[in-house]
């Protein structure tokens, strides 16, 4: 069996290299926050957003908190959400729900107006928006 060799000694451990650079690009916690505060309030003022809005609460206080804290990990931060509730499993929680193309695409548009409010470098901007797509896509359950 054939002995793995060490790594020179100028090599950088993959610890220290952040996997997804994202939430620093993006301005950190108060930009998260921002982005997700523009979000939910798109949701209760665009009107092709109004099926996706009755799938929530009321009171939006708890899933904007959920949300923010999701990001914050999904975007390479803290990972404030496993550290209060577990893995995420999106598409498990999500299943009560009919998502189908349509409720993505009124997610999507309320995402992408937040993204291009909050988020001015055009290049992350658009990362984001591809990252979030593939994100809603996935978590459909209806044709």
């Amino acid at each position: 069996m054939e002995r793995l060799k060490s790594p020179p000694a100028t090599a950088v451990p993959l610890s220290t290299a952040p996997a997804n650079p994202h939430y620093r690009r993006i301005g950190g916690e108060g930009a998260v926050r921002r982005l997700v505060e523009r979000f939910y309030q798109l949701m209760n003022e665009l009107p092709e957003a109004r099926a996706i809005r009755a799938m929530h609460p009321e009171d939006l206080a708890s899933s904007q908190e959920k949300l923010f804290l999701f990001l914050s990990g999904w975007l390479g931060g803290p990972p404030l959400y496993t550290e209060r509730y577990g893995p995420p499993r999106l598409r498990q929680k999500h299943l009560p729900f009919p998502i189908d193309a349509p409720a993505r695409d009124a997610w999507m548009a309320c995402m992408r107006q937040a993204l291009e409010e909050q988020v001015k470098d055009s290049e992350l901007r658009s990362q984001l928006t591809a990252a979030f797509f593939k994100t809603a896509d996935f978590l459909r359950n209806q044709p």
